[in-house]
């Protein structure tokens, strides 16, 4: 490993940092290499013609509700050099990285011309390129991706042209890949009138959340009049006879869709590395950049940032992960540029602690947000956890508008360490999911959460915030005040001989909403201490209310009075509902 090489003091000597990709990490490590030095030379190579650009923007230019263009390019080469002083060369791509004799070639891509950069420390911020698999068809035009601002124009212009022929609402359009940027396409195009299909091989929309999480955005969208088609996937893209502009799209199940003025794959990204792994540096089996925790690869005055880089799973330890996100590119481009310098005075360099996935995507009205790890995860590794669903409103419930918050916490129930935790909602939800994150980032528990001491008035929250409630209810189960089964488990439970399910619902709520099972007994809460007698104490009783809060209490009054094999229906009715809407 030649890190420990990385120490040229370059105090006597102007340095020079040549920084390939500009957009969120390679732009934020060379504003702040300026500066921390004038004197630098800072040479930012930048394939295609813009520098730093609203990247996560764009979804909303397609749709509309962003009109200004010029908005959408944050900083110009011009900009940047005026403000910074940077040489910022656009339309130029690396195709070469030599790093024992500290260069790279260069090819400008309007002429083809090539030459060499010298550098005495070099950024990779090379970002990730969209998946195109090889599907037969898939060059076909009106087939998009969604990388930069030429492809947005062009999917606008696309758009734009059909409209001249055909009315929008006419139109249907095929996204394929639903995680974020397909959640927000698929918003847009209906916001332009458009007919929408979403296409997406997993058996759940948006992966970072749990199935009955993402259950919760799947019907809102399909309320909006969208069509979604899970656990399948696009098998060919072939002509419609009538339009040659338009394609029919066969799924993988043999399932034909109709005619597609537009298709946008948004079928995920890899790391743009080709170049780096051909100059021999490190990466990993998937191709991102390994990196030490002072983000330095195993190249000697190299570093990298952003989409393409390997970085800590905070949460778990000795774990690797890579989370394309435009927050962790910032600060790692920013920790870059002041790393290269403390290498150089000798100074303490700074570490990156790891990123802990917080994000958020909207759906319309519809906001899902999510930290660290999820239930499929753990699962996957064979972690032990617990999760705890709670329905509660964004605001004092008496005072007016207050939203539902759905938000799952995922816990160790050993000790109450917090692995991460999820929310859907239309208010409110972000706010909680980064109260969640920075007590995550705090290394605190459970208990903590529930002890958060956080901003109260009633149009904005409660006295007892929905994060307090998440951790009591953690709490709750940590300390052994109750167990519950999960809600998955409902339909083998109402089948099984042993098991009695005990509904706390008001007759009316059942009515309204369904019933929990054909086989439920319902004692509402508030008549369950008159009914005990009625209860068998030789069967595993299984409680649920309408979101979980009466059924804990219900738990509590049984085990209490000498029923011992009590659980509480963890996500309780609501969260079965929102996964089987049809079955309640």
């Amino acid at each position: 490993n030649n890190n420990n090489n990385n120490n040229n003091n370059m105090t006597n000597k102007s340095m020079k940092i040549v920084i390939i990709g500009g957009v969120a990490g390679g732009a934020s490590a060379a504003a702040r290499a300026r500066r921390l030095d004038e004197n630098a030379e800072i040479v930012l190579l930048q394939s295609g013609p813009d520098v730093s650009f609203a990247s996560c923007g764009m979804p909303y230019f397609v749709g509309g509700e962003i009109t200004d263009r010029n908005t959408m390019a944050v900083q110009t080469p011009e900009s940047l050099h005026d403000k910074l002083n940077l040489d910022v060369r656009v339309n130029t791509r690396v195709i070469k990285i030599d790093k024992e004799n500290k260069k790279v070639l260069a090819r400008n891509e309007q002429n083809n011309s090539e030459y060499e950069e010298s550098y005495d420390e070099l950024i990779l911020a090379v970002g990730a390129a969209p998946f195109k698999p090889p599907i037969p068809g898939i060059d076909r035009p009106g087939l998009f991706t969604l990388r930069n601002l030429q492809e947005m124009d062009a999917i606008v212009q696309w758009i734009e042209k059909k409209a001249e022929k055909m009315p929008m609402g006419d139109m249907h359009f095929v996204v394929a890949g639903a995680g974020f940027i397909g959640i927000e396409m698929v918003e847009q195009l209906v916001h332009r009138g458009a007919n929408v299909t979403l296409v997406e091989m997993m058996d759940q929309i948006i992966a970072p959340l749990d199935v009955e999480m993402a259950a919760i955005l799947q019907r809102d969208l399909e309320e909006k009049g969208v069509e979604v088609i899970l656990g399948d996937g696009i098998g060919e893209f072939k002509e419609y006879e009538k339009d040659s502009e338009s394609s029919i799209l066969t799924l993988r199940s043999g399932r034909v869709l109709p005619p597609a003025q537009l298709t946008i794959l948004g079928l995920g990204v890899r790391p743009d590395t080709d170049v780096i792994k051909e100059a021999g540096i490190e990466t990993t089996q998937r191709g991102h950049v390994k990196v030490d925790e002072h983000l330095r690869t195993s190249a000697a005055n190299v570093w990298a940032v952003g989409d393409a880089v390997e970085v800590k799973n905070p949460i778990l330890e000795g774990e690797m992960w890579a989370v394309p996100l435009a927050g962790p590119a910032n600060r790692q481009g920013r920790m870059v540029a002041d790393n290269i310098f403390n290498t150089a005075t000798g100074k303490k360099l700074r570490s990156y602690k790891g990123t802990y996935g917080t994000s958020v995507v909207r759906s319309f009205k519809i906001y899902a947000a999510c930290v660290g790890l999820n239930e499929k995860m753990l699962i996957a590794k064979k972690i032990p956890f617990s999760c705890v669903h709670i329905h509660p409103g964004s605001h004092a419930g008496y005072y007016p508008g207050a939203k539902q918050v759905h938000l799952k916490l995922v816990f160790d129930p050993s000790g109450g360490k917090i692995y991460g935790a999820q929310a859907v909602g239309e208010d409110g939800v972000e706010k909680r999911i980064d109260v969640i994150a920075t007590a995550m980032q705090g290394h605190m528990t459970v208990d903590d959460l529930a002890e958060l001491e956080l901003c109260y008035a009633p149009p904005v929250g409660s006295a007892k915030d929905v994060v307090n409630m998440a951790g009591m209810a953690a709490q709750n189960i940590v300390e052994g005040l109750v167990s519950q089964v999960e809600w998955k488990d409902l339909e083998k439970l109402a089948h099984e001989p042993g098991t009695v399910l005990l509904d706390v619902r008001n007759p009316g709520e059942i009515e309204r909403s369904g019933k929990l099972s054909e086989g439920a007994v319902n004692i509402p809460l508030n008549d369950l201490r008159a009914h005990l007698d009625s209860l068998p104490k030789d069967k595993h009783l299984v409680v649920s209310c309408a979101s979980g809060q009466r059924a804990y209490y219900a738990c509590r009054i049984l085990k209490q009075n000498g029923f011992e094999h009590v659980d509480n229906l963890g996500g309780a009715f609501a969260t079965f509902h929102a996964v089987h809407p049809g079955e309640a």
